[in-house]
């Protein structure tokens, strides 16, 4: 068991871990934004979730470069890498969220559960994107 886990996979477990507990916090703001716009004040979904991921972005950026990815070196680009990475996840919980409100039946249960599958794909989207391109690890020189 201890052969299968690799500084490689070691790695990826704890990024994974406190990408997680930071995400803990940006997701429950974020989602709470989401469904007060949407199912409170009825706002387009789309819009919703659009300003709850807004909101996120600095925060989750922060979080992830000195608390999730702390142990590696972080270039100038990163910035740039995190805007594309956060707008290519954002696409993809854009495509959930419409898919997932084609499949299902209207209604405020179904809404919140539609916006849930598509917080689901972005978050899964942006640490993968995160772990293995944004924040790579570098090896030394």
């Amino acid at each position: 068991m201890a052969a299968m886990l690799t500084p490689a996979r070691r790695d990826f477990l704890l990024s994974a871990l406190r990408y997680g507990l930071a995400g803990v916090i940006n997701t429950l703001v974020g989602f709470s934004i989401i469904i007060t716009l949407d199912i409170g004040l009825g706002f387009d979904a789309h819009l919703a979730n659009a300003v709850g991921y807004a909101v996120g972005i600095c925060v989750s950026f922060a979080l992830s470069k000195l608390f999730v990815f702390k142990d590696r070196q972080t270039k100038a680009r990163a910035p740039l890498r995190y805007l594309t990475a956060v707008a290519f996840a954002f696409a993809v919980n854009q495509g959930v969220l419409t898919l997932a409100h084609l499949l299902v039946p209207p209604g405020a249960v179904f809404d919140v559960a539609a916006q849930g599958v598509a917080v689901v794909s972005y978050t899964a989207t942006l640490f993968l994107l995160s772990h293995f391109w944004v924040f790579a690890h570098q090896p030394d020189a």
